[in-house]
């Protein structure tokens, strides 16, 4: 069980060390007081020893058998569960979130690193492939070739300020890196330092008792901007996972297509996810609609990459309907507390720019709650011709608040449909009369969104193995990846052919003799279980 005293140390590999650069520390944002510990930023050296060990352990690490790995990470999830009720009140003081549903998030993480540990055991990821040699075939024989996915090496996480847990420093970033058999070296988020470092030291924990390298996990505090940047620069660093803003992406991206030898950014940035509410839809379920919505919408103060922030319908009295009924909803909505001071005020800020917009109208603010940093809910309007010329209006309010566009009839609807940006998600409502505009709208979305919802809401990401939770620019950096299911793991593997290498210089897991069992294409040709 790993040790759960609290003390403002890193964790580089083995080693506990107080940074040396300037002190951070957490805040409660329902009180904003300062949280103890302080802990120490890395210095340069700092991350280039977390690096350096990281590179030490890549090679002894992807080497490691399918059950050996696997066993790793359910033991990253055992510790992580003897935590216990420590981790979830510092979660909770350190993000303003309920216990409830920092549980939830807790069972997501453990459950995701359990779901990984069964993807290593199935091995299809590896998607080995062999073609034997043909040495008599004419008029060119045909060398033995040998295919695996290998793990590209060390990979720089960085903890999500919304999701303490689940996309932090036991995540889905780290789970999928350390399943495709890469070291980990991870930023912790400021806004939870206490939060990282008991996961910190729950992975730290299942590293020893799995008696792996001690460059498999390290865990970094600072800055983002300098921190973040020189961890990117490093050149042992071969990939990296984020999730937050755009303008985090931005600069990371920058950093990363810089160095000798440029590296990829997979990072989830959200967006408006847009949810188009069709006639019949209207009609038929309105009072359900408005539940389902106002519930979505104002879910974690509205904190989520997937909240519906874009309605679109046809006007109407249908619409004018379910507008009334939401807005009365919203207005007795009681505003949570958002994760900090600094994205409270960016959400108000970002929401006064929305109003300001020429042809936007707000229908209803909420009311702001009890103590510090509480989100007001806000519901504008705009008709489609001013979202049709107007950029802003698609551009991410990271809190409760959601615009209606307005279209004169159903060929408005779905003139604005190819005219969204990438989107992590899009979803239709459908109902009677509905089904040829739900039918042409779905080729349009499925261009804009990596998820495309059918009479449900975008909140909720279901880890399993056909979630994507990705898609086109700007929701994402990398159109063909997913930072949730278990695909997640390809985006640190490369392919690698062996020709004519000799049979005792193979890796195993392309040994003719399969010793890991994997699900092999042989000749073209699956091999049955």
């Amino acid at each position: 069980m790993p040790p759960t005293s609290l003390t403002g140390a890193m964790f580089l590999g083995t080693e506990r060390r107080t940074g040396a650069g300037p002190a951070l520390t957490s805040v409660d944002p329902r009180t904003d007081t300062v949280l103890e510990p302080a802990y120490g930023s890395a210095t340069p050296d700092d991350v280039a020893r977390a690096c350096e060990l990281a590179e030490r352990a890549a090679v002894a690490y992807r080497a490691t058998s399918p059950e050996r790995r696997a066993t790793f990470l359910e033991r990253v999830a055992d510790h992580i569960e003897d935590l216990r009720e420590e981790l979830i009140t510092r979660a909770v003081t350190e993000s303003g979130m309920t216990a409830d549903r920092i549980r939830a998030e807790r069972e997501r993480t453990t459950g995701q690193l359990r779901l990984f540990a069964a993807e290593v055991r199935d091995g299809a990821w590896a998607e080995v492939r062999v073609d034997r040699a043909l040495r008599d075939r004419t008029p060119l024989p045909r060398p033995d070739l040998r295919q695996r996915h290998l793990a590209i090496g060390p990979v720089a996480v960085f903890g999500a300020g919304n999701l303490p847990l689940a996309f932090s420093v036991a995540g889905s970033d780290t789970a999928s890196a350390l399943a495709a058999g890469c070291p980990v070296v991870v930023k912790g988020n400021s806004a939870h330092l206490g939060t990282a470092e008991l996961v910190g030291s729950a992975v730290a924990a299942a590293v020893r008792r799995s008696e792996l390298p001690e460059g498999v996990f390290s865990l970094l505090f600072g800055s983002g901007t300098e921190t973040g940047r020189a961890l990117v620069a490093d050149p042992r660093i071969q990939a990296v996972g984020f999730t937050g803003s755009r303008a985090g992406v931005t600069a990371l991206t920058r950093t990363a297509a810089e160095r000798p030898v440029p590296i990829p950014v997979y990072a989830v940035t959200g967006g408006v996810n847009p949810v188009f509410l069709l006639p019949g839809a209207l009609r038929d379920r309105s009072a359900v609609l408005v539940r389902g919505f106002t519930e979505a919408l104002t879910r974690d103060a509205g904190q989520l990459r997937t909240r519906p922030g874009l309605l679109v319908a046809v006007d109407g009295l249908e619409l004018a309907e379910f507008l009334t009924s939401a807005a009365a909803v919203l207005a007795a909505y009681t505003g949570r507390t958002m994760l900090s001071r600094a994205v409270r005020d960016a959400y108000d800020r970002d929401t006064a720019a929305l109003a300001a917009v020429e042809g936007v109208r707000e229908i209803v603010a909420g009311r702001p709650g009890e103590g510090a940093n509480t989100c007001v809910a806000r519901l504008f309007t705009a008709p489609a011709e001013v979202f049709l010329a107007e950029p802003a209006l698609q551009d991410e309010v990271f809190g409760a608040a959601a615009t209606v566009v307005t279209c004169r009839n159903v060929d408005q609807l779905r003139e604005v449909a190819p005219a969204v940006r990438g989107q992590l998600t899009a979803t239709v409502h459908h109902g009677p009369g509905d089904a040829d505009t739900a039918r042409a709208l779905l080729p349009l979305l499925e261009t804009r969104a990596g998820r495309i919802l059918y009479d449900g809401w975008p909140t909720g990401v279901e880890v399993g193995h056909a979630m994507v939770h990705g898609g086109p620019c700007p929701a994402a950096s990398d159109i063909r990846s997913t930072a949730v299911g278990t695909l997640a793991v390809r985006r640190f593997l490369r392919p690698v052919c062996y020709q004519d290498v000799p049979a005792d210089l193979l890796p195993a897991v392309l040994d003719d003799e399969n010793p890991y069992g994997l699900r092999r294409r042989l000749d073209g040709a699956r091999e049955p279980r």
